[in-house]
């Protein structure tokens, strides 16, 4: 059984989101204050943990911090609220995996927890990716769309291996450009989204409406595919 941990101090909240994922089939615990959240998720940890950012004690970036300090992989999603961007901001960086905002939507919350913890587990096949009419084939570092070779620089294949091996994921720039640009080397935000927008033409039906590679105003970039 899959297990979820919920640090959640509404309780209105706590049990909609406890009785929802538990339909779902889902072993589910729920806490109420971030100490809670960190010594459950320490002593046995869960398949994915749901992390509001205001709790009692100890908040839910502080959480985010100490587990990732003491090497938790486990995947976090973070509930935020609605017009706090700077929390999306602050709990990405500290090593949250995605967020929902509040108030979400149940539907929205289940395909965030389901991609998270497909992403979390092996790949039957990590040497290949296919989306839409494109392939990728990280074993001879090329990109194929309806059977063509599509030319990409090595940055751009760095780039593009960085979504695919993070989908679902929000990735700010100052991540991609440790993932993807050598290090010690300056980069600016506008030369991450003029790389961006070259890859986009190659993998994209429409490159001015992305399916995939989409922008997320003040966060990042997110690959859904």
């Amino acid at each position: 059984m899959t297990r979820i941990l919920i640090a959640e101090d509404e309780p209105g909240i706590a049990l909609g989101l406890e009785d929802d994922l538990a339909m779902e089939g889902y072993t589910v615990e729920v806490v109420s204050d971030g100490l809670s959240a960190t010594r459950r998720a320490t002593e046995d940890p869960p398949d994915l943990i749901l992390l509001d950012v205001m709790l009692p004690g100890k908040d839910g970036f502080d959480v985010c911090r100490e587990l990732r300090r003491r090497g938790l992989r486990t995947p976090i999603l973070m509930l935020t609220a609605k017009t706090q961007e700077a929390e999306k901001v602050m709990g990405l960086e500290l090593g949250a995996d995605d967020y929902v905002t509040k108030p979400f939507g149940t539907r929205e919350l289940r395909a965030r927890i389901k991609a998270l913890l497909r992403r979390s587990r092996p790949e039957e096949d990590p040497q290949r990716y296919a989306f839409g009419d494109v392939e990728v084939d990280f074993e001879r570092a090329e990109l194929r769309r309806n059977g063509v070779v599509e030319e990409l620089t090595p940055l751009e294949f760095r780039l593009l291996s960085t979504f695919l091996r993070n989908r679902g994921r929000v990735l700010t720039r100052e991540k991609l450009i440790a993932a993807a640009w050598p290090s010690e080397t300056f980069t600016s935000d506008r030369v991450v989204d003029n790389h961006i927008a070259n890859l986009r033409r190659k993998i994209e039906p429409d490159p001015v409406n992305p399916t995939y590679l989409r922008n997320l105003r003040g966060l990042g970039y997110r690959f859904d595919g």
